[in-house]
């Protein structure tokens, strides 16, 4: 994955770093092509990061209500990867749409610790990564996506198909300013 954009502009040191949908589900080949091969390395030394600081985690996955995913809670695809799994007492959310805010209680759990500032990573980019994220600068929240430590598969529209990447820089582009700002994982591990 070629650069994004520029240096952190602050980390608050209390950041709560979140990880959405790092489900076995989506190693499936259902999926189709997908970039980014490293994104869960990437999340998983964040989260090594953040536990050996003692900074807040929070996990969220999908349950699918799709009679076919394999993201459904009745699925094995629903279990964590085994690299990003949450430890025993770290926040965990599950939601059965887009957004992490709906349906879940997490905005209530961020706002009850006073937390702001949410280091975003998962998959995919241009649709949970992307509905979180989005929705999380509207309710008043400072999202940091980290873009190297997100990943999307292929997408096809009206008959033309867009390579993984291409979709998730788009994706990316369509955050950075607006909803959020865009970092990668090193710029985050020096100022942690």
């Amino acid at each position: 994955m070629t650069g994004t954009s520029g240096p952190l502009e602050s980390l608050s040191d209390d950041a709560v770093l979140v990880l959405i949908d790092l489900q076995q589900g989506f190693d499936e080949s259902v999926w189709g092509t997908r970039n980014n091969p490293d994104a869960e390395a990437r999340a998983e030394s964040l989260l090594t990061r953040w536990r050996e600081t003692d900074l807040p985690i929070v996990h969220v996955r999908h349950d699918s209500s799709e009679a076919d995913s394999p993201l459904r809670g009745d699925q094995p695809g629903f279990a964590f990867k085994p690299e990003t799994a949450p430890l025993e007492g770290e926040a965990t959310f599950v939601k059965s749409v887009n957004a992490a805010f709906i349906g879940t209680g997490l905005e209530d759990w961020l706002r009850e610790r006073d937390l702001e500032t949410l280091v975003i990573v998962g998959l995919t980019t241009d649709h949970c990564i992307s509905t979180s994220t989005r929705l999380a600068e509207n309710l008043g929240f400072s999202p940091i996506v980290v873009a190297d430590a997100t990943a999307t598969f292929d997408r096809t529209f009206d008959g033309e198909e867009f390579d993984a990447e291409t979709i998730h820089r788009s994706a990316l582009a369509q955050l950075e300013g607006e909803f959020a700002q865009i970092v990668r994982t090193d710029a985050l591990l020096e100022s942690v």
